[in-house]
């Protein structure tokens, strides 16, 4: 399978939605397969006629984590390249996880199976998840060995609280949709059959406001637990300086004056 073929894209309406596109391997995600999504993911946030993303898994996962071939290729590696190749290959890991948390138009993940390690992290680096009844959400890194690196020590906490995910991350188990749901890991759920039409109503409810309003809000309701009420404050004001010279604001008091104005004649 040749590296264009990694990442799907498709387009419903203003709706992006990226597949990922190795059902055979669950789409666990090797190192092509993530250059490719940063690529889409930096082509979606370049056009603005786009308005929300859709990520999904294409076959029976969502994604199963990282590709074990290069487990097994850093297991045969020699010892003096493991550190500095391992820092390398988490920069990479992390850019895509801060493109998607960071994309200026709401995310949804439809997660259609299971949702493993590197695979659980993306699905919440999304906005909002929608789980299939199909779907499960592990993250099992320190039955490897390993700490979560693609976000989950940031994401998880935000979704459950920090017993809950110190439970999840030290155990390793498997969770349901159903508890996934529960927990708030989950946004949604639905049968498999409605993941897709349940993920783009989501992102068209989600992206109808103002572009621009969206975009600043999400920046700074993704830093919000790290800033003070002042620093929020501040933050707001800058983006509404910048709302109130948005054409978007402009049309829509306009509009809500001509209406005023006609329901009163």
């Amino acid at each position: 399978m040749s590296q264009s073929q990694l990442i799907e894209f498709s387009q419903q309406d203003d709706i992006a939605i990226l597949t990922l596109n190795r059902p055979e391997k669950r789409n666990a995600m090797s190192d092509a397969m993530r250059a490719e999504l940063v690529e889409q993911l930096k082509r979606i946030r370049e056009d603005r006629s786009i308005r929300a993303l859709v990520l999904t898994g294409k076959g029976k996962g969502f994604c199963a984590g990282g590709d074990i071939a290069g487990m097994q290729q850093r297991m045969e590696a020699d010892p003096a390249t493991v550190g500095f190749n391992g820092w390398e290959r988490q920069q990479g890991v992390h850019y895509a996880a801060s493109l998607l948390l960071n994309l200026p138009i709401p995310t949804v993940a439809a997660v259609n199976g299971a949702a493993a390690g590197l695979g659980a992290d993306l699905a919440l680096s999304c906005d909002f998840v929608i789980a299939a009844d199909a779907a499960t959400f592990t993250w099992a890194y320190i039955a490897r060995g390993l700490v979560p690196d693609g976000g989950g020590l940031y994401f998880l906490p935000r979704r459950v609280g920090l017993s809950r995910a110190k439970g999840l991350i030290f155990s390793g188990r498997r969770v349901e949709a159903e508890e996934a749901l529960a927990l708030g890991i989950a946004d949604q759920r639905c049968s498999g059959d409605a993941l897709l039409s349940s993920a783009l109503t989501m992102a068209t409810q989600m992206s109808r406001g103002s572009r621009t309003a969206t975009a600043l809000t999400k920046s700074i309701l993704n830093r919000s637990y790290e800033l003070s009420e002042q620093q929020v404050f501040a933050e707001g004001s800058k983006a509404q300086g910048i709302c109130y010279t948005s054409r978007e604001h402009r049309d829509s008091v306009q509009a809500f004056l001509a209406r005023a104005k006609e329901a009163t004649a």
